[in-house]
């Protein structure tokens, strides 16, 4: 049966924005469009040149290459440079350059099929959406993202599914859109992948959240990049080397796991279901065991706090961690579960496996179990979001 893909991107489209700018002029985001140079998303009162909305789809121009597709067995193209012509098309030619798929969800069908999928469940593409300091601007600016989503992926027919995000930052805000996207029929969605300034997930504040999460059964993700803000120590080591930024993103989403696993969450909620999403997971074994060897010691120097419970069950209880070409977590999915992985394509981002998705997975997969791959790229997934 053919894959589906738990992590994949939108490209926001000008509807997304609709209405922001009357409201809260020069702080909201929106699109413009400058001949030569492509389409933006601005947000006018930062000054800066916004995100160009080309950079979010380049995979999308791989098929436009006039040379082969080159790429390591077992894993996804390489990158290009933003030199290559079908790079700069996307870049200088915006919305109006790019495959039909990318802005009409009727037409996203193509795109899968030329990848070999059944289906994608949709992350944002425009991360900057979970930052906004403006709590009612970002509420009303992820209230139109989730309807201008929930109309891309109703014009699928069935292929696209989306993921709502939910205002974090106003914890009583977030419970109401939760309720409205549980209306709408959403399956699951996305929260920043860390807490509001001077907040953790683990404070009472957010209980009311998890809460009702849990009795919807609406599974919430944090995926990478998605910061609610960018903390001081990223920032730093971003300036210092990128690289070493780029290589050690896993890290990014300890101190949630943390709140989530050590400090109380998970116990008062063992049904809530959570997805990590384009952290990858061959660090996952050690990291659940280094993690459950410091709660020990904590808790042995201090018995009156959170009391230690099994890491590793509790991560099999509720966590899913979404894989591209991470052969490293496939060697360690005993240790992991290989009932909580879900692989996912991350089209049209650079980071994806597109348009090569099935040679990557049948060369991924070689010398695993039929069973191990159906798993991690569709069975998980079929159960997680009760399709």
């Amino acid at each position: 049966m053919r894959p589906i893909s738990a992590d994949s991107h939108v490209v926001e489209g000008p509807g997304g924005f609709a209405g922001l700018a009357d409201r809260f002029g020069d702080e909201a985001p929106r699109v413009i469009h400058t001949d030569g140079e492509g389409d933006r998303i601005v947000v006018p009162a930062r000054k800066d040149p916004g995100v160009n909305v080309g950079f979010m789809a380049l995979a999308a121009t791989r098929l436009d290459r006039p040379e082969p597709i080159h790429r390591k067995e077992g894993h996804k193209p390489g990158v290009g440079t933003i030199e290559d012509p079908e790079v700069q098309a996307y870049v200088t030619g915006g919305y109006a350059a790019m495959r039909p798929g990318l802005t009409d969800g009727s037409r996203r069908g193509e795109d899968q099929d030329v990848d070999g999928l059944d289906a994608e469940f949709l992350y944002p593409g425009y991360f900057s959406m979970f930052s906004f300091r403006n709590a009612e601007l970002l509420t009303a600016l992820q209230k139109n993202y989730n309807d201008w989503l929930h109309d891309h992926c109703s014009a699928s027919g069935g292929r696209l599914y989306g993921l709502a995000a939910l205002p974090v930052q106003d914890p009583e805000a977030a419970v109401v859109e939760l309720e409205r996207v549980v209306e709408l029929g959403y399956r699951g969605a996305i929260l920043p992948s860390n807490a509001p300034k001077g907040r953790r997930y683990c404070d009472a504040e957010y209980d009311p959240l998890w809460s009702r999460a849990q009795e919807a059964n609406l599974p919430l993700s944090f995926h990478v990049g998605c910061f609610s803000h960018v903390p001081s120590h990223v920032r730093e080591a971003a300036k210092r080397d990128s690289l070493a930024a780029y290589a050690g993103a896993a890290s990014l989403i300890h101190e949630t796991l943390i709140e989530l696993i050590c400090r109380g969450v998970c116990a008062r909620f063992p049904d809530l279901q959570f997805v990590v999403a384009e952290f990858n997971a061959g660090w996952l074994a050690h990291w659940l065991d280094r993690l459950a060897q410091g709660w020990q010691r904590e808790y042995g120097k201090n018995p009156s706090g959170p009391k230690f419970q099994p890491v590793d069950e509790i991560w099999q209880r509720q966590f899913y961690a979404t894989i591209e070409d991470d052969q490293p977590a496939l060697r360690t999915r005993d240790m992991i579960g290989e009932d909580r992985l879900m692989w996912g394509s991350d089209y049209p981002h650079t980071d994806s496996t597109w348009p090569c998705s099935s040679d990557v997975l049948k060369e991924m997969f070689r010398g695993y179990p039929d069973e191990a791959r159906q798993r991690i790229t569709r069975d998980n997934v079929v159960q997680l979001y009760g399709l």
